[in-house]
Formats: structure tokens, C-alpha cells, sequence
């Protein structure tokens, strides 16, 4: 028999994992012919940033000659004193988005899975098959996570889960307890990435941001958890992309020596800095989540839509009528000026995610989908 020889490409090829990805399309800003919209498509908070974190970046801005402080040592310190973390094992990055696509890169790769649940953060697909492992998927129940789906998806070939908490899109969360379930069972060669986004609005006190995982973890010495913040939901600084991780000292040295020398900008650091330091922006923002969650969601139930449970500054609206009724409102919503999430690339065809905006926002968003549900019923 022949041997099958290796082809040799004419051109540079980008690898098969690669070419699987679906470029990851964020959600909608603008809409033709309109000049103003209400967006309320990529859970960004309606406050917007602290007043404090504004005046931080107007002051850098005399100093774009100068590269960035390449460790982040200030911004690390900031963020170790408002958590009660050390410092050393924080890392900072581009968004945590960066992170978790450094996390795929250091402790996966070709021949080894990577684990997520059923509608998890887009994200993780495009970080696994970017590193060149396999992705599989854990079904959920009641759409939020199923901790005993994952632990059966585990294989010896298992490197990495994936866990958003809570969720995005469902906004759904599992509760601390569930949460030390899944680290206690994992094997101690999988890690554990515990994506927090929206922890900070999260009022459940069964609740657990990962931190304290971590410590658990670094306490038996498994060393396989790590827990990731964001700064653009809760702090609004999205537009700065800057995220943190916070794990064991060999998970931490490894993802520094792969990121970017300058990977997180001076003007994200300075502002990072500010806004962690601001409690009564951060209060303002969580009283006004508090207020808005759960009239939004009973405005829309009221409409005859299902509202999943929602622990993050968003809600997820399924309509009875499926995925034509999904597609004729987003399309009515764009018509009226409003800018809400599809959400069909995660498997939700029948559904509209919808970030909680400011009053008039939210009061507006509500106006016109009653308008839409009269005229489609």
C-alpha cells in the first residue's frame, strides 16, 4: 500500500480547527436612516463610566508617547485591594475575552476537548477551536447548567470547562454549592474557568463569583481553577476592553508568558483603577439593575412572553410564536429605533436577548413590544 504523502500547500492555509469558526458578530449599534437609537443589544450599563474613570482617562491622554505599565502592577493593586486578593495572582488582559483566549491556547490544543455547556458564551468555541481542540457541548436543563451533564462529558481527554455564571445569554446561575460539586469531581488535570462577568449584579445569596474556588483549589493544592471579571459590564468601560483573572500561582505564570508585552493599554489601566475604587458609582449602577430586572421582566411575562430567571443586567425572551415571531419583532424593534440581540447563533431562534437600559430606555423598549404583540396575536 502506498503511503499517503503529506500535501504540500501552495499557499499559506489557515488550519481546518480555524476555518470551522464562525467570526463571532457582536451586537447591532446602528441602523440605517436612523441618526439616534436606543441600544440595548450588548449588555453595556446604562450609566455608563464613573465620572472618576472619565477624569483618569482625560489626564492620560497628555502621554500617549509612553508605552504602558507592561505588568499592570497599579491596576493589580487596585483591583487585589477592593477583592482582598494578592496582587501576584491577578492577571490583566485586553478584555477577559483575551483571557479566555489565552487560557485555550496554554492548556489546550490538538487531540485534547474542551468543555461548555449547551448555551454558553460564543466565545468559548471560537477560543477552543482556535487552539485546535475539540469542543463538546453539555446539554442543560431548564437552561442553566447542568453540573452533572459536564461531569459526564469529561473524558481523559478533557483539559479545560467552560463555565459562564451567571450565563450569558439565559442570564441563569448555578449556586455556589453546585459550583464546589463540579470542582470537587473534576479530575485535578482539567481546569476550571469560572467566567464571571456579571457577578457584580448578583443578589442571590447561594451565590459564588469563584474566588473562593480558587482559593479552595490552591488550598488542596489541584491548582485547577481560575475566576474572570470584566470591566465592561457593571463599571462600563467596554469601550476600553479590560478584564482580570484571578488564579494559582502556575496558571498565572503560564498566561504571562504567552500574552501581549503591552497587552492592556494605559488609558484602560488608569481607568480601571478609578472605577474600581468608585462604590457609589458601582452602587448606583447595582440599584439601578435591582430596580429595573425584575420590572422588565414582569412587563414582558405580562405580554405573553417566557423571561427566563435573569441574574445579570439582561433578560432572555422567548415567544410563543417561535422563531418567525423572534425575527418579526427584532424587526419591528429596528424599525422603532431599538436594538435588541438575536441570540439564533447560540441555538435560540425563538428568542431576543434584552439588556436592561436606562428608565426611558427600558420604558420605551417596553411600549413598543406591547405594540408589536397587539399586532401579531
Amino acid at each position: 500500500m502506498l503511503k499517503t504523502m503529506n500535501r504540500t500547500p501552495e499557499k499559506p492555509e489557515a488550519r481546518a480547527s480555524v476555518l470551522e469558526i464562525l467570526a463571532y458578530k457582536p451586537g447591532g449599534a446602528s441602523i440605517e436612516g436612523k441618526s439616534e437609537v436606543i441600544k440595548l443589544a450588548s449588555n453595556e450599563s446604562p450609566l455608563g463610566p464613573s465620572p472618576k474613570a472619565i477624569k483618569a482617562v482625560s489626564a492620560a491622554l497628555d502621554h500617549l508617547e509612553l508605552y504602558p505599565d507592561g505588568g499592570a502592577e497599579a491596576l493589580r493593586g487596585a483591583i487585589g485591594e477592593a477583592h482582598g486578593l494578592d496582587p501576584k495572582l491577578i492577571i490583566c488582559g485586553n478584555g477577559s475575552e483575551q483571557l479566555l483566549s489565552l487560557l485555550a491556547q496554554v492548556y489546550a490544543g490538538p487531540g485534547d476537548q474542551v468543555i461548555q455547556s449547551e448555551f454558553g458564551f460564543l466565545i468559548y468555541r471560537i477560543a477552543t477551536l482556535a487552539a485546535g481542540a475539540d469542543l463538546v457541548v453539555a446539554r442543560e436543563t431548564n437552561f442553566t447548567t447542568d453540573v452533572v451533564a459536564i461531569l459526564g462529558a469529561v473524558s481523559q481527554r478533557t483539559r479545560i470547562v467552560f463555565l459562564a455564571n451567571p450565563n450569558n445569554p439565559t442570564g441563569t446561575l448555578i449556586d455556589a454549592e453546585e459550583l464546589r460539586q463540579l470542582r470537587r469531581q473534576l479530575p485535578e488535570r482539567v481546569l476550571l474557568v469560572i467566567d464571571a462577568a456579571y457577578a457584580e449584579y448578583v443578589e442571590d445569596p447561594a451565590y459564588s463569583d469563584g474566588i473562593d474556588l480558587v482559593n479552595e483549589s490552591m488550598a488542596t493544592g489541584s491548582d485547577n481553577v481560575v475566576a474572570l471579571r470584566t470591566f465592561s459590564k457593571i463599571y462600563g468601560l467596554a469601550a476600553l476592553r479590560l478584564g482580570w483573572c484571578y488564579g494559582p500561582p502556575g496558571v498565572i505564570d503560564a498566561l504571562n508568558r504567552v500574552r501581549g508585552a503591552f497587552n492592556v493599554s494605559t488609558l484602560a489601566q488608569v481607568a480601571g483603577i478609578a472605577a474600581v475604587g468608585d462604590r457609589d458609582h458601582l452602587a448606583s449602577a447595582r440599584r439601578h439593575n435591582s430596580e429595573w430586572l425584575p420590572r422588565l421582566t414582569a412587563g414582558l411575562r405580562a405580554l405573553g412572553l417566557e423571561v427566563l430567571p435573569s441574574a445579570g443586567n439582561f433578560v432572555l425572551a422567548r415567544f410563543p410564536g417561535g422563531a418567525d415571531e423572534s425575527v418579526a419583532a427584532d424587526r419591528f424593534l429596528r424599525d422603532n429605533g431599538i436594538i435588541v440581540r438575536p441570540v439564533a447563533g447560540y441555538g435560540l431562534p425563538e428568542a431576543l436577548r434584552i439588556t436592561i437600559g436606562s428608565d426611558e430606555q427600558n420604558s420605551a423598549l417596553l411600549e413598543v413590544m406591547q405594540g408589536f404583540r397587539s399586532n401579531f396575536e
